[in-house]
């Protein structure tokens, strides 16, 4: 069996780690860590989610579950930006979580459409 070149499993699960590897590096502030513990939440929410959508019910659990994920990354992407415009990590690590954030969010986004105009053409 030829291994998957794509893997959004392991891509979210990458992502939640980066997540949590940013957050350790917040100041121990109120502020910081309520950024921390909110980039913690929404940014290994989305793997997790997925898990849940592999396993749906329905076509409208499986769209359900997804919008779920993508809600979380959107989250998780105004969080990023919000740490980043604070200064509190440096840009080049913040700028490459931001990139696989939007990469992520178009990803569900166009897993989602799919799935509709393929229930909709059944």
């Amino acid at each position: 069996m030829q291994a998957r070149k794509f893997d959004l499993e392991d891509r979210l699960i990458n992502f939640a780690v980066s997540a949590i590897k940013i957050s350790e590096k917040l100041p121990k502030t109120f502020a910081g860590n309520h950024l921390a513990s909110q980039l913690v939440r929404s940014g290994t929410a989305p793997a997790l989610n997925y898990g849940e959508a592999q396993s749906a019910e329905s076509r409208n659990d499986f769209i359900h579950k997804m919008k779920i994920a993508a809600k979380e990354l959107r989250e998780t992407y105004n969080c990023l930006r919000i740490v980043k415009k604070v200064c509190y990590c440096d840009d080049n690590d913040i700028a490459a979580v931001l990139d696989e954030n939007n990469q992520l969010i178009a990803i569900f986004v166009k897993s989602i459409e799919t799935t509709r105009n393929n229930s909709k053409q059944q």
